[in-house]
């Protein structure tokens, strides 16, 4: 693995960029594609790591631009990235991931030719690229509940004191908190089933996706129940505020506004307080919105530049029509780079904005 190519920062007062950052033990950065997580994630991370704080930071999204935003190779299993502070980072590959666990393809767990749940998913009711609740609807896809399945692992792990995580932009990622219900049902049915058929079940392991005389269908069912425990303790993490941080990131359209509402209202149905709203790409000077002395930093020019002028108008219908959005949340605004937002330099500036 390549080690970071740490760029010079002397151009930034050190003391005005933050060492250690004021959040509980797991920080999610969730929102639409494109407003700029990865970026919010990357840069709290740093902050986090730069008090000796052990920082991991982990990419769920299947579009990773994790290792191009920290300029190093960053594996898919946890590996500390920089020599200087406790910065650890993994990308988490679904596909990877389904290669064991109660997902994996064939053997004695829930995946195999007869799709995301084998012959359990169409006993009970449906197949195909989903798993199917009984009760009705349709779960994420097991490469996603594969990608929590190493998420939760990670979230335990003792050799770190903080993690950082760069949400996925789809709302599978808020419905994988239904599984324990779901599973406590699908579990039901299975162990109902069990004891009217009797013996007739020995033969469930061709129902898991392998015929093999032995395969043992309770390793199956028992994964399902200790995934759906994790699951259970992921969900009570995510509810609590003295825990996590949900942090829902946005850019000032109307687009966005729109959905980060949606979003907020799904986070709110799942009882998982969000903290922070970090408003991403304002077009203004990075002295309003955090105390920075940056002398490379280009501003818009909201005087003379028309177009400037225009972008910035959009932006303030976007941010009045967005002050419910606002409402009971602490809000940060991180400017519009005139540059990549990638690098040590760019990155503590962001964490400034973001510490502010």
């Amino acid at each position: 693995m390549s080690e970071i190519d740490v760029e010079a920062v002397e151009d930034i007062d050190d003391e005005a960029v933050p060492s250690g950052v004021d959040a509980p033990e797991y920080v999610l950065y969730g929102g639409k594609g494109g407003v700029g997580k990865t970026t919010m994630a990357a840069a709290t991370a740093l902050a986090s790591a730069r008090d000796g704080t052990a920082t991991l930071v982990v990419s769920t999204d299947p579009a990773h631009s994790l290792s191009d935003t920290l300029e190093t190779e960053i594996p898919a299993e946890p590996a500390r990235v920089r020599d200087d502070i406790p910065l650890y980072a993994a990308e988490i590959d679904p596909e990877a991931a389904l290669e064991d666990g109660p997902f994996a393809e064939g053997g004695g767990g829930l995946g195999g030719a007869g799709g995301a749940m084998g012959g359990l998913g169409e006993m009970l009711g449906g197949a195909g690229e989903e798993m199917v609740d009984p009760l009705g609807g349709s779960m994420p896809g097991a490469d996603e509940a594969a990608a929590i399945r190493l998420l939760i692992r990670y979230m335990d792990d003792p050799r770190f004191d903080r993690v950082i995580v760069d949400t996925a932009p789809t709302g599978h990622t808020l419905r994988l908190l239904e599984l324990p219900d779901v599973m406590d049902s699908m579990l039901g049915k299975v162990l109902a089933m069990r004891e009217r058929m009797g013996g007739m079940m020995e033969n469930l392991g061709g129902m898991f996706g392998d015929d093999d005389e032995d395969v043992d269908p309770e390793e199956g069912l028992d994964d399902l129940r200790v995934l759906s425990d994790r699951i259970e303790q992921l969900r009570d993490v995510l509810q609590d505020p003295t825990q996590t941080d949900f942090r829902v990131v946005m850019v000032p359209e109307e687009l966005s506004v729109l959905e980060s509402e949606r979003l907020l209202g799904r986070l709110d149905e799942f009882d998982v307080p969000v903290g922070t709203v970090v408003v991403n790409r304002v077009m203004q000077d990075l002295a309003d919105v955090a105390d920075v002395d940056a002398d490379w930093f280009v501003s818009p020019d909201l005087d003379d530049c028309e177009f400037c002028q225009r972008r910035w108008d959009v932006q303030r219908d976007a941010l009045s029509r967005s002050q419910e959005v606002f409402q009971g949340h602490d809000v940060r605004r991180v400017p519009l780079f005139a540059e990549e937002v990638q690098g040590e330099r760019t990155l503590r500036v962001v964490a400034a904005c973001l510490e502010e």
